[in-house]
């Protein structure tokens, strides 16, 4: 039975703020304590029956699917409870890989997966997440809608999809959603993490970061195309690694989860605006080089970011990098615990309601292991909050 004096009514009462109705805060309620609180599948009738004793999953998939209330405010106070406690270093770009079995829900193809590798029927979204040393926090969503929904008025009616949602490239969404953090919720810009090793518009992400002044980690591909400083020639990463010879930077050593050490050199980029706007190709005039994990074999790449990220210590490099791996597991368990996977309706609406509340009832978990306490009553007391920041 839920009560209005717990941590966690506290916290949904201040993230749910926006919403005009009682009622919507109330089913909001219901339905983060349901992610939090109800082991294994968190389906609507699994959730009504086991808080509420009853059966309200009409009342309750109403609330998810089809009910008025913006998503977007939701996110921005989630994103500032989560950033107040949590002092992120860096926001990561996660793929949303939902597999499902019919076609009616809403963006639903047969799909690529750059996280996955291969094709499969599923629905695609991309996730930013807050990343700090202490933990990670999704706190924006975007659906990627594919573009043979653009014409398929049937499924879009039934789903519910807005006359102006069409299909976009993925890096279109990435800074839209940046642009919606930096500009509407004139949150803090943060560098960005992300994995673009199978996309091949990489360099368009690149030019798109670096216009609006952001610090960035882009892991690439070596087919990755650069203009060549001496003469405007057209050369790839892989290229320029293999010209770097003596010019790459000293081997460095760092340790992460994911083995037991890499070996890492960095590699200056040739750099020519002139040439860039001759071509129209490569990146705009700045400073930016190459992070190179190298394999065991010699001079086998396992993995290459570009970044522009300036500091005296490498480390600071290497830093992100852990947090993006940090990241990349934390989604695997938003999928596997806190009900990511489980969401049953079919709408545009729902789909983003969903992975909001998704995101509520994992930043109040994150927040309780913080303070130790719960979570919920500290993001709205502001005694605790300065608890948290003197501990920073």
């Amino acid at each position: 039975m839920l009560t209005s004096s717990d941590d966690l009514s506290r916290f949904c009462a201040s993230v749910f703020a926006s919403m005009a109705r009682h009622d919507q805060r109330r089913w909001g309620e219901v339905y983060v304590r349901g992610l939090v609180e109800v082991p294994g599948r968190k389906s609507v009738r699994r959730i009504s029956e086991s808080l509420l004793g009853r059966r309200a999953d009409q009342s309750l998939q109403q609330f998810v699917n089809q009910s008025s209330w913006d998503w977007h405010p939701v996110r921005e106070r989630i994103a500032h409870e989560v950033s107040a406690a949590l002092a992120p270093r860096a926001l990561v770009v996660e793929e949303v890989v939902l597999p499902k079995s019919g076609r009616s829900s809403v963006g639903v193809a047969q799909q690529f997966s750059q996280t996955l590798g291969r094709v499969l029927n599923c629905q695609l979204g991309l996730v930013v997440m807050a990343a700090g040393p202490v933990g990670v926090a999704p706190i924006n969503w975007r659906l990627l809608l594919p573009r043979s929904w653009d014409a398929d008025h049937d499924r879009r009616s039934r789903s519910r999809v807005p006359c102006h949602v069409r299909y976009r490239s993925r890096w279109h969404h990435l800074l839209d959603t940046l642009d919606e953090m930096t500009v509407d919720w004139r949150a803090k810009p943060l560098p960005v993490v992300v994995d673009a090793s199978r996309s091949s518009s990489a360099v368009a992400l690149i030019r798109g970061l670096e216009s609006r002044g952001l610090r960035y980690v882009v892991r690439v591909s070596c087919s990755t195309p650069l203009v060549r400083l001496a003469a405007g020639e057209l050369v790839t990463v892989g290229e320029r690694l293999a010209r770097a010879g003596d010019s790459q930077g000293p081997a460095q050593h760092w340790r992460d989860n994911r083995a037991a050490g890499s070996r890492y050199s960095t590699v200056l980029l040739p750099d020519s605006a002139a040439t860039c706007r001759a071509r129209g190709v490569g990146f705009p005039h700045r400073t930016r080089r190459v992070m190179v994990e190298w394999g065991a074999e010699p001079n086998n790449v396992e993995s290459a970011w570009i970044t522009n990220v300036e500091s005296v210590r490498s480390s600071d490099v290497f830093e992100l990098l852990a947090l993006w791996s940090q990241a990349s597991r934390g989604l695997q368990r938003l999928g596997e615990q806190s009900g990511l996977r489980h969401f049953e309706g079919r709408s545009f609406r729902g789909w983003h309601h969903h992975v909001t509340l998704v995101s509520a009832a994992h930043a109040y978990e994150l927040l309780g292991r913080l303070h130790g306490d719960g979570g919920g009553c500290a993001v709205s007391n502001r005694a605790a909050a300065n608890k948290v920041e003197s501990l920073q």
